[in-house]
Protein backbone atom coordinates (compact mmCIF):
# COMPACT_ATOMS: atom_id res chain seq x y z
CA UNK A 1 0.00 0.00 0.00
CA UNK A 2 1.29 3.42 -0.90
CA UNK A 3 1.92 5.53 2.20
CA UNK A 4 1.27 8.69 0.20
CA UNK A 5 -2.08 7.51 -1.12
CA UNK A 6 -4.57 10.29 -1.72
CA UNK A 7 -8.26 9.97 -1.24
CA UNK A 8 -11.11 12.36 -1.50
CA UNK A 9 -14.42 12.34 0.31
CA UNK A 10 -17.21 14.68 -0.66
CA UNK A 11 -19.31 15.64 2.33
CA UNK A 12 -22.76 17.14 2.35
CA UNK A 13 -22.76 20.83 3.28
CA UNK A 14 -24.00 20.23 6.87
CA UNK A 15 -21.34 17.63 7.59
CA UNK A 16 -18.60 19.82 6.13
CA UNK A 17 -19.74 22.64 8.43
CA UNK A 18 -19.54 20.24 11.37
CA UNK A 19 -16.01 19.18 10.40
CA UNK A 20 -14.96 22.82 10.11
CA UNK A 21 -16.57 23.67 13.46
CA UNK A 22 -14.76 20.76 15.12
CA UNK A 23 -11.55 21.77 13.40
CA UNK A 24 -11.70 25.09 15.23
CA UNK A 25 -12.68 23.54 18.56
CA UNK A 26 -9.98 20.90 18.39
CA UNK A 27 -7.43 23.32 16.98
CA UNK A 28 -6.76 20.80 14.26
CA UNK A 29 -4.65 21.83 11.30
CA UNK A 30 -6.70 20.03 8.66
CA UNK A 31 -10.12 18.56 8.06
CA UNK A 32 -8.43 15.19 7.65
CA UNK A 33 -7.08 15.42 11.21
CA UNK A 34 -10.63 15.98 12.47
CA UNK A 35 -11.88 12.92 10.61
CA UNK A 36 -8.97 10.78 11.84
CA UNK A 37 -9.57 11.80 15.44
CA UNK A 38 -13.27 11.04 15.05
CA UNK A 39 -12.54 7.60 13.61
CA UNK A 40 -10.09 6.81 16.39
CA UNK A 41 -12.62 7.86 19.03
CA UNK A 42 -15.31 5.73 17.40
CA UNK A 43 -12.97 2.74 17.33
CA UNK A 44 -12.06 3.16 21.02
CA UNK A 45 -15.70 3.60 22.02
CA UNK A 46 -16.93 0.51 20.19
CA UNK A 47 -14.01 -1.52 21.55
CA UNK A 48 -14.91 -0.48 25.10
CA UNK A 49 -18.54 -1.40 24.49
CA UNK A 50 -17.51 -4.85 23.27
CA UNK A 51 -15.35 -5.37 26.37
CA UNK A 52 -18.13 -4.15 28.65
CA UNK A 53 -20.56 -6.61 27.05
CA UNK A 54 -18.07 -9.48 27.38
CA UNK A 55 -17.58 -8.76 31.09
CA UNK A 56 -21.35 -8.54 31.56
CA UNK A 57 -21.85 -11.93 29.90
CA UNK A 58 -19.07 -13.50 31.99
CA UNK A 59 -20.58 -12.08 35.16
CA UNK A 60 -24.01 -13.45 34.32
CA UNK A 61 -22.53 -16.85 33.53
CA UNK A 62 -20.78 -17.16 36.90
CA UNK A 63 -23.51 -15.77 39.18
CA UNK A 64 -25.39 -19.05 39.51
CA UNK A 65 -22.30 -21.04 40.45
CA UNK A 66 -21.19 -18.36 42.90
CA UNK A 67 -24.59 -18.33 44.63
CA UNK A 68 -24.49 -22.13 44.95
CA UNK A 69 -20.97 -22.10 46.42
CA UNK A 70 -21.89 -19.39 48.92
CA UNK A 71 -24.94 -21.37 50.01
CA UNK A 72 -22.78 -24.47 50.49
CA UNK A 73 -20.29 -22.55 52.65
CA UNK A 74 -22.84 -20.51 54.60
CA UNK A 75 -22.94 -22.93 57.54
CA UNK A 76 -19.23 -22.26 58.13
CA UNK A 77 -19.73 -18.52 58.65
CA UNK A 78 -20.51 -18.81 62.38
CA UNK A 79 -18.28 -21.82 63.08
CA UNK A 80 -16.06 -21.40 66.10
CA UNK A 81 -17.94 -18.40 67.49
CA UNK A 82 -19.41 -18.57 70.97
Amino acid sequence: MNSNAKSSITLPREELRLVQKLKGRLRAKTNVEVVRRGLKLLDETTEREALREAYRQASLATRGALRQELDELDHLAAEGLK
